[in-house]
């Protein structure tokens, strides 16, 4: 059923910010993938290339006559001859067109690339994400931490877009802080818009176990279902990934950076385990009762059950939220072992974390941040030099306007 506004509300994989777009007219000869200066009936000038991932290319636009108003449009990669558009592109245009919330990112349209044979999606432009915010505060402001009231209006952002999603049946499936927009300017300065919807899913009722569909989430912010191989999960993943993303947000690194074997597919990623252990514990039977059903523990593949930390950090020391015990409490019930004790976003968001002043908002840079209201962060940087025009694109069907 279509989702509606008012329902209760680093390392490889990583991919680029969303966006993309797409023109009628033909564009001059250039660089694959780039959008010309004007598509599908929505004219826009592209002002420079944002990054360039696995599945698509994204760029940064303006409207024309409209110079203030800007665009991210991502332009998918087309695929090898004879095997269609991407199923990334189709899963992406077909839930962003029916999730419909404020903190979801907008799709502005859809586009077709007729030479190419590839997809296209325009979507409302954010100005940072938490990563750059993170990088940020480690490199340009000496690791200074980001304000408790900012920390706080993230996350009850994010956890009301998962609230949202998760009602309707969505798993997003790769929640990490390159994938949390958070606008600059305008009426939506400081909101926050859970972006790239490539590795999401409706979860009601599957007709094949979810574990067919590879490896997700990226892996420092992989629940231990997925990294011991649980045939089956639910939302409890993106939970878990929230809750890594809470714990960043508070330190300025990842909470569990564990080194990833990217050989072969499906590898037990053994030190990303042994990163968990060492500030969680051990998983056991009683902790996590549904060890016996992961493929990789009842195999005890790379002797996984024999893993024990000699050293244990805790979570309080490396999450640096040990001070305020309402937000420790959060992110202790955000990072427990059992996926079905693991905190829902509906009760998370009822936390007294939340209740607590000061009271989260809309506006993460607030004055109660101690900001002005608007964002004290530099604009995401585009690289023109890479910049040149492209195919020829033309509106998919059903594809223009807001969803």
């Amino acid at each position: 059923k279509r989702a509606r506004a008012g329902a209760p509300a680093g390392p490889e994989g990583a991919r680029p910010p969303p966006g993309a777009g797409g023109g009628a007219a033909p564009a001059p000869e250039g660089e694959r993938g780039a959008p010309p200066a004007e598509a599908g009936g929505v004219p826009h000038h592209v002002l420079g290339k944002i990054g360039e991932g696995t599945f698509g290319v994204v760029f940064v636009a303006t409207r024309a006559g409209r110079p203030a108003e800007r665009l991210a449009i991502k332009v998918f990669k087309p695929t090898k001859p004879g095997e269609g558009v991407s199923t990334t592109a189709i899963r992406e245009i077909a839930l962003l067109r029916e999730l419909q919330y404020e903190n979801v990112v907008r799709v502005d349209g859809a586009y077709v690339c007729r030479r190419e044979r590839s997809l296209s999606l325009a979507f409302d432009y954010a100005e940072h994400d938490l990563q750059q915010i993170i990088r940020y505060h480690v490199e340009k402001l000496s690791s200074s931490p980001i304000p408790a009231y900012t920390v706080k209006s993230f996350m009850w952002q994010i956890l009301r877009g998962l609230r949202y999603m998760h009602s309707n049946w969505v798993l997003h499936r790769d929640m990490k802080p390159s994938n949390i927009l958070v606008m600059g300017a305008g009426e939506e300065a400081g909101r926050v818009k859970i972006a790239d919807f490539g590795l999401a899913r409706i979860f009601q009722e599957p007709l094949r176990p979810l574990s067919e569909n590879g490896v997700v989430v990226t892996i420092w912010y992989r629940a231990p279902e997925l990294l011991l191989g649980a045939q089956h999960y639910t939302h409890a993943i993106d939970i878990w990934a929230a809750g890594c993303i809470f714990a960043e947000l508070a330190t300025l690194r990842p909470l569990f950076q564990g080194e990833e074997v990217k050989s072969p597919p499906g590898a037990l990623q053994y030190d990303q385990i042994k990163q968990i252990y060492s500030i969680l514990g051990p998983a056991t039977e009683k902790n996590f009762p549904l060890l016996p059903s992961c493929p990789k523990w009842a195999k005890n593949e790379g002797r996984v059950r024999e893993l024990f930390p000699l050293h244990r950090k805790g979570l309080a020391a490396a999450s640096g939220l040990g001070g305020d015990p309402k937000a420790f409490d959060l992110l202790q019930k955000m990072l427990l072992y059992d996926p079905n004790r693991r905190i829902s976003a509906e009760e998370a968001l009822k936390h007294p974390y939340f209740q607590a002043e000061p009271l989260p908002g809309r506006n993460s840079f607030s004055e109660r941040s101690g900001m002005s209201g608007k964002s004290p962060y530099p604009p995401r940087a585009y690289r023109k030099s890479e910049l040149k025009a492209g195919p020829d694109l033309g509106r998919a069907p059903g594809g223009g306007g807001a969803p």
